[in-house]
């Protein structure tokens, strides 16, 4: 038996795209540290409106006692009073001195609350300001461990699942969830192992005895001396075979495709359409199916195998499940607010809309003309969507009017 072969580097395709742009302004997500320096800086806010408001009303209480002055004036005689601040004190008589002098002293407690209030707005000011920044500084500090396992989970969603948080420091919440999400990794990388080992095992295990059996049937049906029975029963046999082969080596992509695609070249949709074309071009000609469309340049990072094979299962479909007569496939390409996009649009029978999500299960077909096709196993849209899903893209298709179906699939360039 042959050794087996090792398992790819490939990670689980990730939940979210790690490629994903940066907002332009990060700083203004809603993000924990942000809520939390709202949170410090709100509430010292408030304690301080709260503290300032006593301050002031207390002030207020303590220089407004008593509206009367200290003092009494019981002669008018050599009383001379000049102020600046109060130039009306000096004129008159006794009773409009007396007048003059409670005017100014209410004028110069109202001056001296102003003064408290402005000077305590402002070192409230200042307060806050330094009540946020140390708030942010603090909420930093203290959800640094949830950053760096964010880090890791992005890093381990993009290329390796041998990475761990390793998280040190107290006992707290934190540190139980690094651990967790630890303890989750090393599970997720043995399964993911076994996956591969699996595949790799079965690759060989399955090719290998249908392989033998075409080779076989081949050698038997060569012999010109062979009865009729005999030829028959081979073809038979082969078709059957091929047709095994077929599902194995699918069942073998779609494994494969459902890991997310770590080296990738440029690659031209238009380029990969066209040939998918070329190689159903004679199958559309014996069914009489027209294959038209315009193509324009669309280029993506990928694999460019696996986008062909999105291609090629779409316009195969098309073509297979047509009308039996007069029916057209449109392939195109083109580029979509910044996004490369192929449309596989074809004639034939009504699909339902409910039955939409069914075709893209393994082994769903349609209870129409689908049903009991010998033209494929029913990993076709399965292993497309896969594949677009590797590629950070997705597919999606919507019944045409008047039958058939508009397959769209929409990839990052």
């Amino acid at each position: 038996m042959a050794a087996t072969p090792a398992p790819p580097t490939a990670p689980p395709k990730p939940t979210w795209d790690p490629r994903r742009p940066e907002p332009p302004f990060p700083w203004l997500r809603p993000t924990i540290r942000i809520r939390l320096t709202l949170l410090y800086g709100g509430m010292f806010l408030i304690a301080g409106i709260l503290l300032l408001s006593i301050i002031y009303l207390l002030a207020a209480q303590a220089i407004n006692t008593g509206n009367e002055p200290p003092y009494e004036i019981v002669s008018g005689d050599n009383i001379r009073v000049s102020s600046a601040s109060c130039p009306q004190i000096g004129t008159g008589d006794i009773d409009q001195f007396k007048q003059a002098v409670a005017s100014c002293i209410d004028s110069q407690r109202q001056v001296a609350l102003d003064n408290l209030l402005s000077r305590s707005l402002l070192a409230l000011l200042g307060l806050a300001v330094i009540a946020f920044a140390f708030g942010y500084a603090m909420a930093g500090r203290v959800l640094s461990p949830l950053g760096r396992i964010t880090r890791t989970a992005r890093t381990v969603a993009g290329s390796d699942l041998s990475r761990r948080i390793e998280l040190d420091g107290p006992d707290d919440e934190f540190k139980e969830l690094a651990d967790t999400f630890d303890d989750m990794l090393e599970r997720l990388q043995r399964a993911f192992t076994a996956q591969q080992r699996f595949v790799g095992n079965a690759s060989h295990e399955l090719r290998t005895p249908l392989a033998i059996n075409r080779t076989l049937l081949e050698v038997s049906l060569s012999d010109p001396g062979a009865p009729a029975e005999l030829q028959q029963l081979g073809k038979t046999l082969l078709a059957t075979n091929e047709r095994s082969e077929q599902l194995v080596e699918g069942l073998l992509l779609l494994a494969r495709s459902d890991n997310q695609i770590v080296e990738r070249k440029a690659v031209d949709l238009a380029e990969v359409a066209s040939r998918a074309v070329d190689q159903v071009l004679a199958e559309a000609d014996a069914k009489g199916v027209t294959i038209r469309g315009e193509r324009a340049p669309a280029v993506v990072q990928g694999n460019g195998v696996l986008l062909e094979r999105i291609a090629l299962n779409l316009v195969q479909n098309a073509v297979r499940y047509n009308m039996p007569e007069d029916g057209w496939v449109e392939v195109t390409t083109e580029l979509q607010h910044g996004q490369a996009v192929l449309v596989v649009s074809n004639t034939g029978p009504i699909v339902p809309a409910y039955e939409i999500d069914n075709l893209f299960e393994p082994f769903r077909r349609l209870r129409t003309e689908r049903t009991g096709s010998d033209k494929g196993v029913g990993l076709g849209l399965s292993i497309a969507r896969s594949v677009a899903r590797a590629h950070g893209g997705h597919i999606h298709a919507v019944p045409r009017e008047g039958g058939g179906l508009v397959m769209r699939v929409t990839l990052p360039i």
